[in-house]
C-alpha cells in the first residue's frame, strides 16, 4: 500500500512579498557588509519564491475554474449512461 500523501505547506505570494520587503529594508539599513549581503541574498530568494507562489496560485485558480465549468456545463443528454438500457449500471469494460 503506497504511503498517504502528506500535504505540503506552500508560502503565499503575500508572505513572499512581505519577507522580500523585510529583507530589502534590512539590507538598506545595514551598516555591515556581511549583514547587507545576507539580507540581499534572502530578499532575492524570497523574490524567486514569490514568482513560484504566484504561478502556483494562478494555476490553482485555473484548475478551480475549469472544474467549476465542467461541473456546471454537464448536459444529462450527453451522458453515456443515459443511452444505456441499464443507466444505473453503465457499460461493461471491454478491455
Amino acid at each position: 500500500m503506497p504511503p498517504a500523501k502528506v500535504p505540503v505547506m506552500q508560502p503565499s505570494v503575500t508572505l513572499c512579498r512581505a519577507q522580500e520587503a523585510h529583507h530589502e529594508a534590512i539590507a538598506r539599513n545595514a551598516t555591515l557588509d556581511n549583514v547587507r549581503l545576507v539580507a540581499q541574498s534572502a530578499a532575492a530568494a524570497w523574490a524567486k519564491e514569490g514568482l513560484a507562489a504566484h504561478a502556483r496560485e494562478e494555476r490553482q485558480q485555473r484548475v478551480v475554474a475549469f472544474r467549476e465549468l465542467n461541473r456546471t456545463s454537464r448536459n444529462p443528454a450527453n451522458d453515456w449512461n443515459s443511452l444505456s438500457e441499464n443507466p444505473d449500471r453503465g457499460y461493461a469494460d471491454a478491455g
